[in-house]
């Protein structure tokens, strides 16, 4: 093979940058909306723990006349019946979720279901500034603590 062949089967230094530049460019517009449908993600799953834990609380209440209060620490056997964390496992949970009374209210009248992100029994790594907590009620009444008002949809 003659030098001029070799020559043209080469890639040049020029090209090779050029190519490592659009390939960095791509990815630094990638990588945030990659991350971004991550958290949708994830906060979709939480929208469904709450969800399912919901009308979990709803057939106790049905047997018992009262909501149960809930989290990681309970040890009352009702309470531990439900499930504090949003995923599979706690260890692959972006959020943990509580329940408590509503405000100002008993457990036989209402309870409410928090879903806090980032905690240091879930993925303490997660995070979700646009809707923070995710709370549902058993009125039906659906909030976040973050300002993003898309965060239940």
């Amino acid at each position: 093979m003659s030098p001029a062949v070799a020559r043209q089967r080469a890639f040049t230094l020029t090209e090779v940058l050029l190519t490592l530049a659009v390939c960095g460019i791509v990815g630094a517009v990638a990588l945030p909306t990659y991350q971004e449908q991550l958290v949708r993600a994830r906060r979709a799953e939480a929208q469904a723990a709450l969800q399912r834990l919901m009308q979990q609380q709803e057939r106790y209440y049905t047997l018992h006349n009262r909501y149960v209060a809930f989290g990681p620490g309970s040890t009352d056997g009702d309470a531990r019946q439900f499930r504090w964390w949003s995923g599979t496992t706690p260890a692959r949970s972006a959020y943990e979720i509580a329940g408590r009374p509503c405000e100002e209210r008993a457990l036989d009248e209402c309870v409410q279901l928090v879903a806090t992100p980032g905690t240091g029994r879930v993925d303490v790594h997660f995070r979700d500034a646009a809707c923070g907590q995710l709370i549902l009620m058993s009125t039906g009444e659906r909030r976040a603590s973050g300002a993003d008002p898309r965060c239940w949809r």
